[in-house]
């Protein structure tokens, strides 16, 4: 019998969260500000989120955007925000260090591994933009995480397809390769097949329309007006087509 297939969706909003289990998620990844690519979500909406639903949390753990090369000082915020994340019922972190040269940081890796067990820890894509993703897969595996978010080094996991497969077979099942960004119901069967990974990760965000009927269209409060007071929010029915999909 084949090994069933796991979602996550990630999610920046209670609403979202709710709406991705209602669709059949297994399990979700808490983030904010989801346009830099997410970041660790406040302790009010990790609680309200962990309250509202019943599967698996996993919160990321990212004290800024950017690149993944942190301060000391950031290093112990990243410690810190583990703490919270295990203290307000989280199921996992979601985390990823790498050193100058772009390589995993195997040490600082570890070091929050250990402090977020028995959490679940995956490494998320910090590793799609490290020097050697082959190199980077055995480094992950030395620091102990659980399992590796990946788009196979390319913008989108279709890109990335061969890759993906690439590291499963090299995973030789010490670790979970999970294929992450812009999955949908339409390229997920494809990217299940010729990958063999057996969980997934997608965000399936769509935007929400403004409810402010008058504002002050002057004035941006981002470093860009490119989507300035939009929002998104994942929808019960794109997570339902998108498993529905992955049983075909």
């Amino acid at each position: 019998m084949a090994q069933p297939i796991l979602i996550e969706i990630c999610v920046d909003s209670v609403a979202s969260a709710r709406a991705a289990e209602r669709g059949g998620a297994q399990r979700l990844e808490l983030c904010s500000d989801l346009l830099e690519g997410g970041i660790t979500p406040s302790l009010g909406l990790l609680e309200a989120v962990r309250a509202g639903i019943s599967i698996p949390l996993h919160a990321i753990i990212r004290p800024r955007a950017g690149d993944f090369c942190y301060s000391e000082e950031e290093f112990e915020v990243m410690r810190r925000d583990i703490a919270v994340a295990k203290s307000a019922g989280a199921d996992g972190v979601v985390l990823g260090v790498l050193d100058l040269s772009g390589r995993v940081d195997i040490s600082r890796t570890r070091q929050l591994i250990e402090l977020a067990r028995p959490m679940s820890v995956t490494f998320h894509r910090a590793f799609d933009v490290s020097a050697d993703l082959h190199q980077s897969l055995e480094d992950v595996c030395d620091a102990g995480a659980d399992r590796i978010l990946t788009s196979g080094g390319e913008q989108d996991a279709m890109t990335g397809i061969d890759m993906i497969a690439k590291l499963v077979q090299s995973s030789r099942a010490r670790i979970s390769i999970m294929a992450g960004s812009g999955i949908t119901a339409t390229t997920v069967p494809q990217i299940l097949e010729r990958t063999g990974v057996h969980e997934i990760h997608a965000g399936l965000a769509t935007p929400v329309t403004n409810p402010i009927l008058q504002r002050h269209g002057r004035v941006s409060l981002r470093k860009t007006r490119t989507q300035d007071h939009e929002r998104t929010q994942v929808l019960e029915q794109d997570v339902r087509q998108l498993k529905l999909a992955t049983e075909i």
